[in-house]
């Protein structure tokens, strides 16, 4: 999956109908909200919009003929394998009718536009896991780690050793937690956040 590096737009005009279409990342449905609220624009005759975050997804016709405009972008969403990201396609009436095939390639197709244009930015699922183990392992341990591209979060001392917290690849977890259980010899304490 990917989602987007920043913000991004595009225009075309279909038949004197002007389509303005903003995409951007969003990282939840708050975000998704207030984005959308603050890209409409209130003197466009429509502003539809789609998101989708997750398995989590919203789309709205606005007014348009119903699943001829928010289904669409929501397609052209997950047409490019794209998560946490928003699009709203504004429509200022040129005054042709485009009937609703026309309506869905106008929408979908200005959508799929912008976000074909935006840069993109793989997504890496990752968990997070607590280690505690004893001092004279930590130096050791961390080296292995960083070595291995685990984000070290948090790290702290307790009168029982040191306790990283650390957040890896999800699709490298086993083997890197394995690899610490190794290095312990097995004393290591490890707990993930599932």
């Amino acid at each position: 999956m990917f989602t987007l590096k920043r913000t991004e737009t595009s225009t075309q005009e279909i038949k004197k109908s002007r389509f303005l279409a903003i995409c951007a990342p969003v990282p939840d449905e708050q975000a998704a909200k207030a984005f959308l609220a603050e890209h409409s624009d209130p003197t466009a005759n429509h502003n539809c919009w789609a998101w989708r975050i997750g398995q989590a997804y919203r789309f709205n016709d606005d007014g348009e003929p119903s699943g001829t405009a928010g289904k669409p972008i929501l397609a052209a969403i997950d047409g490019q394998s794209l998560d946490r990201v928003a699009v709203v396609v504004t429509r200022w009436f040129g005054g042709i009718l485009l009937g609703s095939g026309g309506l869905m390639r106008a929408y979908g197709g200005t959508a799929a536009l912008c976000l074909r244009a935006a840069e993109k930015i793989e997504m890496i699922e990752t968990v997070r896991a607590t280690i505690a183990c004893d001092f004279a392992d930590l130096a050791l341990i961390k080296a292995r780690l960083l070595a291995r591209n685990v984000t070290l979060v948090g790290e702290s001392f307790t009168d029982k050793g040191p306790v990283m917290t650390v957040d890896m690849r999800k699709d490298e977890a086993d083997g890197i937690l394995a690899m610490v259980t190794d290095l312990s010899r097995g004393r290591a304490v490890i707990a993930t956040d599932d």
